[in-house]
């Protein structure tokens, strides 16, 4: 990756410098990577909330944000996402850039402090997490999980990627569940953590102007930290084969119905076949262009959207829309059609061109954001790839149409999941 430096700060800790002159603040993204898995998954989802209310030097939310506000009105943020069977531990620091102060180099080296402090120093009581933080966190993250329900349309994608990979880490919802939430308390998630940080790959991302060789010094110094031995990657099975397609209802209070479809495309991000499967899936259902939305939605009128997207990690494509119950039928009839429309060869110039054209835009959009640029250069850590944003543009612009037909012939319909009233 033509933009993007690596350096080795220790075994298991990684530093990636981003180059850029485009942002006012420097960027400074903490991964903390985790195998994806029923045992722990609502014990890491946790650990971020808890280790952001206070640290040794820094012991609870007042102090934290007086000391962000000291540094010229500094951000924080804290998380978990999941890419593919990784779960993905995250916290983000935003500092000024040294062209708006006198000594960005002190402003940088306290942020990595802090960092690290906030991570590695949490406060303890007892030989344990403070009990009260970790009572007032675990009902925020409860609420968070059980927030899904509020919005029907990813939770009825999460569904049907849950029952298409019942059987594999992959279903595993990135929040955990309420009912492992309930068994966590401030000692058995401590002992959790001291296990889990010292056995866990670490990446350090850093996008800014700041110059490369203080960023690696400042990062070498601070993050001086002695993992485990054989610290490894966690990984994603994508070889599931498809015996019979999965039908599954599910009767919610709900006005409209969600229609949820799940494929295996057999393909990951390593294979050369993924940019052709990035332009299938724009023209299939990725914009105002797509053929889902234009014959589905605007001529047909049976959805109210529709959309597809890759799961790139996991080898899947899901396609969700939003109905009216009577029209179950129609409408699955009618998107079916549209893949076999891809597979027949039935791609105008339009659905092509506007689906190249449209994917050059966003991965440019993507360099307007340092938290953009950061993930998908994590992507491509995760996925093993080391494309630029110039690599990737140029193997999208070479795809052609036989090659987008090509990989429609492959992939497999798995399962058809369809939220509906109770009615």
């Amino acid at each position: 990756m033509q933009s993007l430096k690596k350096f080795n700060l220790a075994d298991g800790v990684n530093l990636y410098h981003i180059p850029t002159q485009k942002f006012k603040t420097s960027t400074v993204t903490i991964f903390i990577h985790r195998q994806l898995s029923k045992e722990d998954a609502t014990k890491n989802a946790l650990l971020p909330y808890v280790l952001r209310r206070g640290c040794v030097s820094y012991p609870n939310s007042q102090a934290i944000a007086q000391y962000m506000e000291s540094l010229y009105g500094a951000a924080f943020d804290c998380g978990i996402n999941k890419k593919g069977e990784s779960q993905i531990i995250y916290f983000s620091f935003d500092v000024i850039d040294e062209q708006y102060i006198g000594d960005q180099q002190a402003l940088f080296d306290k942020i990595l402090r802090f960092a690290k402090e906030i991570i590695f120093n949490p406060v303890i009581e007892s030989g344990s997490f403070k009990k009260e933080y970790i009572e007032q966190e675990k009902e925020t993250l409860k609420d968070l999980i059980n927030g899904l329900m509020n919005n029907k349309v990813s939770y009825a994608v999460e569904r049907c990627f849950q029952e298409m990979c019942k059987n594999e880490p992959f279903s595993i919802y990135e929040l955990g569940n309420t009912a492992d939430l309930i068994k966590i308390d401030e000692k058995n998630l401590y002992e959790y953590y001291m296990s889990a940080i010292y056995s866990s790959p670490i990446d350090i991302f850093v996008a800014g102007n700041m110059e490369e060789a203080k960023v690696h010094q400042l990062a070498k110094e601070t993050f001086d930290i002695k993992l485990k031995q054989e610290i490894t990657y966690p990984t994603t099975d994508v070889s599931c084969k498809v015996e019979e397609v999965k039908n599954v209802e599910e009767k919610m209070e709900i006005a409209q119905g969600k229609l949820s479809l799940g494929f295996r495309t057999k393909v990951t991000p390593r294979d050369k076949e993924y940019y052709s499967l990035i332009v299938y899936n724009g023209i299939l259902g990725g914009g105002p262009h797509s053929k889902l939305f234009n014959n589905v939605r605007e001529k047909m009128s049976l959805a109210y959207y529709v959309f597809s997207r890759l799961e790139k990690f996991k080898g899947l494509l899901v396609i969700s829309s939003g109905i009216e119950i009577q029209n179950y039928q129609k409408a699955l009839d009618e998107i079916l059609k549209q893949i076999e429309e891809i597979k027949n060869g039935n791609i105008s110039d339009y659905e092509f061109e506007s689906t190249i054209s449209s994917s050059i835009n966003s991965i440019k959009s993507l360099k307007d954001h340092a938290l953009h640029m950061t993930d998908y250069y994590l992507s491509q850590l995760v996925g093993g790839t080391d494309d630029s944003f110039e690599d990737l543009i140029g193997k999208i612009s070479a795809v052609r149409k036989e090659d987008v037909i090509a990989i429609a012939q492959q992939i497999e319909l798995d399962t058809i999941y369809f939220l509906k009233n109770n009615a």
